[in-house]
């Protein structure tokens, strides 16, 4: 409360985390992109909620079973912990959607489906290295973590 009686407005600041951030936390081939991306993950507080989507948690378990060959069965535990974070459920309005934005911002259609995600949840910025830094997209603007 501040002295006239009202309670204050507080915003939090919401990042959606794209895949290849979660891919690189688990990267033992580039120490250099690992450890950036594991500090920037642990950058969030109360003030910063991640946020990431079905899509995400899934080209997360293919990416790193198939091309970092982790066990399965650690990335399933690694996706049950990610369940800490908000989650857009990719549904039909969402994808056709998507579509929108790839056609009218030329963009691929799974980056599209990322910038359509974040805006549904309401985020300032995506996390990524597959779209270009700073760019803004549907009200949300890129951050490349590897770009600092």
């Amino acid at each position: 409360m501040d002295g006239i009686g009202s309670a204050r407005t507080y915003t939090m600041s919401k990042v959606f985390i794209d895949t290849n951030i979660l891919v690189y936390c688990m990267d033992e081939f580039d120490k250099k992109k690992q450890a950036t991306c594991r500090a920037v993950l642990k950058s969030l507080t109360n003030d910063m909620q991640g946020v990431i989507s079905t899509q995400v948690m899934q080209e997360f378990y293919v990416a790193t079973t198939a091309k970092l060959g982790a066990d399965p069965l650690l990335i399933k535990d690694i996706l049950h912990s990610l369940q800490q974070f908000e989650i857009v459920v990719i549904n039909p309005e969402i994808i056709c959607d998507a579509v929108d934005c790839s056609i009218l911002n030329r963009i691929s259609f799974w980056d599209s489906l990322i910038v359509v995600a974040a805006q549904s949840a309401c985020c300032e910025k995506i996390w990524t290295e597959d779209l270009n830094n700073g760019q803004m997209i549907r009200g949300v603007k890129t951050e490349n973590p590897m770009a600092v």
